[in-house]
């Protein structure tokens, strides 16, 4: 599905412009003009190739089906933008990417989406009913546009920290093995999420410190800036929520190993309480013509009488070391 949207040098706004509208747009280089691209058709992809000249391999970074790796790259007359977005599900403890590819010209603005991300689609249908956001410029739209998919790094950063503030609790409380799955699909998702944003972070810097001053103008580089800030701000967030699930993991282990400690201990003071019972008896269960006390009447009982002591003693002696 194509969508366009224009707002001309005097301030009007035109929708819906056929492809010889679009092309006239972009050569009279006046207002701004929005091309929301979504799907993978070929009338999407003749409409960038054909229409607006963008480079093949943009082109097939838009459609080849995956998730690309944020990325800038500089073909002269536009920019082409790779970006990210991420939405965590709490329930379900998934992290879903959603990749944003963004041509920035001189006076337009060519968003693709393989599927529906909701912050463009929030952010078209304000630009649609009216917004400020088509009233300066291309970079100040595509400004909008990328601060719309690092808002949603924040939220998934702080319902993945509170996911694993309460696994570590249930941990300490209960450690159960079937906590541990969900602490390693934490910190799976924390790796995933650090991993996007280094190169996206990297990508809002460059169009933050000036490198494109055709497409860039110095004005908005302060809210590129912006941009880059809340990047770094949720990275830092991301290592300490890797070394809270690694505390989390550790907390677990060391639980388990408490417990595993607890039992071997009570295994081995039982397995001492009747080693010398067992001597005893071993002793006495010999067939020899000669055993001591074998001809004193009442002996058996005698022999279970010292067992009880040897072993009530054994009880007393681990009791006052503490040993349970």
């Amino acid at each position: 599905m194509i969508r366009s949207l224009y707002r001309t040098a005097g301030g009007g706004i035109e929708r819906e412009l056929g492809r010889e509208d679009i092309a006239a747009a972009i050569e009279s280089g006046d207002g701004l003009l929005w091309v929301f691209v979504s799907g993978t058709g070929e009338s999407e992809r003749r409409l960038l190739s054909e229409v607006f000249g963008f480079h093949h391999l943009a082109v097939d970074d838009c459609f080849n089906g995956r998730e690309d790796t944020p990325k800038i790259d500089d073909y002269g007359s536009h920019l082409f933008i790779v970006g990210q977005c991420v939405t965590y599900h709490s329930r379900t403890e998934r992290l879903d990417p959603d990749e944003v590819d963004i041509f920035l010209g001189r006076n337009y603005v060519v968003t693709v989406t393989e599927e529906r991300v909701e912050p463009v689609e929030e952010l078209w249908a304000r630009c649609n009913q009216g917004g400020v956001m088509m009233d300066r410029g291309a970079d100040f739209l595509t400004h909008t546009i990328l601060d719309s998919l690092v808002d949603l790094l924040l939220p998934a950063v702080e319902d993945m920290d509170e996911a694993l503030d309460a696994l570590e609790q249930q941990i300490l409380n209960d450690p159960d093995k079937r906590y541990l799955p969900q602490v390693l699909v934490l910190k799976r998702n924390t790796l995933r999420l650090r991993r996007s944003i280094l190169p996206e972070r990297d990508m809002v810097n460059r169009l933050s410190r000036g490198e494109y001053p055709g497409l860039v103008r110095p004005e908005a580089l302060i809210f590129y800036r912006d941009v880059y800030d809340h990047i770094v701000r949720v990275e830092e967030m991301l290592e300490g929520l890797r070394d809270l699930a690694d505390s989390a993991l550790n907390s677990y282990l060391s639980s388990v190993n408490n417990r595993m400690n607890e039992v071997m201990k009570a295994l081995s003071i039982v397995a001492v309480i009747f080693l010398p019972l067992t001597l005893i008896a071993s002793i006495y269960g010999t067939n020899l013509d000669f055993s001591p006390g074998v001809e004193l009447e009442g002996g058996f009982f005698v022999m279970l009488g010292s067992m009880v002591l040897i072993a009530g003693a054994l009880m007393v002696y681990f009791r006052y070391r503490r040993w349970f």
